[in-house]
């Protein structure tokens, strides 16, 4: 069976939601961002800065404590919760987000942590407590994962798993050769046994749901291989996990946008050379525009 392609008939059966004109923030959607590192310090307002831009009402962010005060003075709209370090500059205890997760919230954990013993650390303590939303696994928290199957499967809400060939190989123990002889074999897999919404990202990404639906992106263009990139995808995803849409529905749109702001890029700066701060900034045209 090959994967059907992603494109704009598509995106227009499976529409975005649109917020009543009394809506609030609070009813737009709250996400909850945890991760973040003194390696990558910057990580985690690209993603912050990506679910603001795709439509989230509230984002708060949950990172190493000497991370705090520049992350919040970068980031005047989000919330930041400081959280325990350890010498290594990742987060050594995510618990004191326990009482910030509440039913309406997407969690999306992993960008820009380094460590997967920080990820898992992360996902330990935050997975029991995940609510009906979906939780979106990304960077070392894909690695984490490996060892935390049946946690991942068992979410409530489901779980979206973001992985390029590197990531999908600690996933899966595959090698990177094999995964790249049958990518869609191999992402379906996946999907299957986590029970979660699977990307492999490439210079083609595939996208697999849990019971086998596969769909295909052609792809940005090579600029989007680029620093960042893939914490601006996670917080998309995550936005529009929390403004409502199924997670199948909102990583297909992710996908696309994310996609599709690399390609305007592309046109009018140069295929290379771009930066991933630069493609939130064309969300909310683009989804104005489909």
């Amino acid at each position: 069976m090959s994967a059907d392609i992603l494109d704009p008939a598509w995106l227009r059966r499976h529409p975005l939601p649109v917020p009543p004109e009394d809506t609030d923030k609070n009813s737009r959607g709250r996400v909850v961002l945890v991760g973040g590192s003194l390696r990558v310090p910057g990580g985690l307002t690209l993603t912050a800065t990506a679910a603001l831009r795709a439509g989230a009402g509230k984002v708060q962010i949950g990172l190493p404590e000497p991370l705090a005060i520049p992350t919040g003075l970068a980031m005047p709209e989000a919330a930041v919760i400081a959280l325990p370090s350890g010498k290594d500059g990742e987060i050594a205890d995510a618990s004191p987000l326990l009482s910030d997760i509440k039913p309406q919230t997407c969690l999306a954990l992993g960008p820009a942590v380094t460590s997967p013993d920080a990820a898992g650390v992360i996902l330990d303590a935050l997975l029991p407590a995940a609510s009906e939303m979906p939780v979106i696994l990304d960077a070392a928290a894909v690695n984490a994962a490996a060892g935390r199957r049946e946690a991942v499967a068992s979410l409530p809400g489901g779980a979206v798993l973001t992985p390029h060939v590197g990531e999908m190989a600690q996933l899966t123990g595959l090698e990177a050769d094999d995964i790249e002889s049958r990518r869609e074999d191999v992402v379906r897999q996946a999907a299957r046994d986590f029970n979660a919404v699977t990307i492999l990202k490439g210079p083609t990404t595939l996208i697999a749901s849990p019971d086998g639906e596969t769909l295909l992106y052609g792809g940005g263009g090579a600029g989007l291989a680029t620093g960042g990139s893939g914490d601006v995808l996670t917080g998309i995803v995550a936005a529009l996990c929390a403004r409502g849409m199924p997670a199948w529905e909102a990583v297909c749109w992710g996908v696309w946008l994310h996609g599709e702001a690399g390609r305007r890029l592309a046109e009018r700066l140069g295929p290379m050379g771009y930066l991933a701060r630069e493609l939130p900034a064309e969300l909310p045209s683009l989804m104005r525009g489909v």
